[in-house]
C-alpha cells in the first residue's frame, strides 16, 4: 500500500512548543498523536519563537518554513498565532497586512494553512484587545479561504482554562494544552488534513 505523506510545518510563539506543559506536548503534539490514519506518513516541523508578534513572524516564515517543504509529499501549514502584536502596540491594519502576507505567499505556493487564533489570558481588560485581534485574524483567514480556528471565544471564560492559567504563572499546563487541542480536533483539523475523523474522537 502506498503511504500518503503530509508534511506540516508549524510557525507561532511559546505555546506552540508547548512551554508550561509537564508532558511537553502542547496542544500541537497531542493533536498530531491523535492523528493516526494506516495510510499516512506524516512528518511536523515545530519553527517556534517566543514573544514573537505577527511582524516578526512575517519576516522569518517563509526563509525557515521552504526549508521543511518537500517535492514529493504534502506540504502544509499550520499557523498558531499570537496575542504579541497587543503588547508591541501594533495597529490592527498592520497586524491584518502582516498575517496576509503570509497567507498570499502560501497560496501563491499551493500551501494549504490552518490558523489557531491566540489564546486568552487572565487580564480581562487585555482580553478586550485580544478579541479583536482575534476577529481580525479570523477575518483575513476567511477572505483568503483558509481555516481558521478560534480558540479566544470558547476559553475566556472557560472555568477550567483559566484555573489552569492561574496555576500555572499565566500558561497553560496539561489541562490548558488538552483545551487547545480538543478544539482544534473538533473544529476542522481532520477536515483540513483531508482524513476521516474518528468516531471517538
Amino acid at each position: 500500500m502506498e503511504l500518503r505523506t503530509i508534511r506540516i510545518t508549524a510557525i507561532g510563539d511559546e505555546l506552540l512548543a508547548g512551554h508550561g506543559d509537564p508532558r511537553a506536548l502542547g496542544w500541537f503534539g497531542r493533536v498530531l498523536a491523535r492523528t493516526q490514519d494506516p495510510a499516512l506518513r506524516l512528518q511536523s516541523y515545530v519553527l517556534a519563537a517566543p514573544a514573537e508578534g505577527s511582524e516578526a513572524l512575517a519576516e522569518r516564515w517563509l526563509g525557515e518554513a521552504s526549508r521543511r517543504f518537500g517535492d514529493m509529499v504534502e506540504n502544509r501549514l499550520v499557523i498558531a498565532l499570537s496575542d504579541r502584536d497587543v503588547d508591541l502596540e501594533v495597529s490592527t491594519a498592520r497586524s491584518r497586512l502582516n498575517l496576509a502576507n503570509i497567507l498570499d505567499s502560501a497560496s501563491q505556493m499551493s500551501i494549504k494553512a490552518l490558523l489557531v487564533g491566540p489564546a486568552p489570558g487572565l487580564d480581562d481588560a487585555r482580553n478586550e484587545k485580544v478579541a479583536e485581534l482575534n476577529r481580525i485574524f479570523a477575518d483575513v483567514a476567511l477572505r483568503r479561504n483558509h481555516h481558521y480556528i478560534d480558540t479566544f471565544t470558547p476559553l475566556r471564560s472557560h472555568t477550567q482554562w483559566r484555573a489552569d492559567l492561574n496555576a500555572n504563572g499565566g500558561v497553560p499546563g496539561q489541562a490548558g494544552y488538552g483545551l487547545m487541542a480538543w478544539l482544534v480536533l473538533h473544529r476542522g483539523w481532520y477536515h483540513w488534513m483531508e482524513l476521516p475523523e474518528p468516531s471517538e474522537a
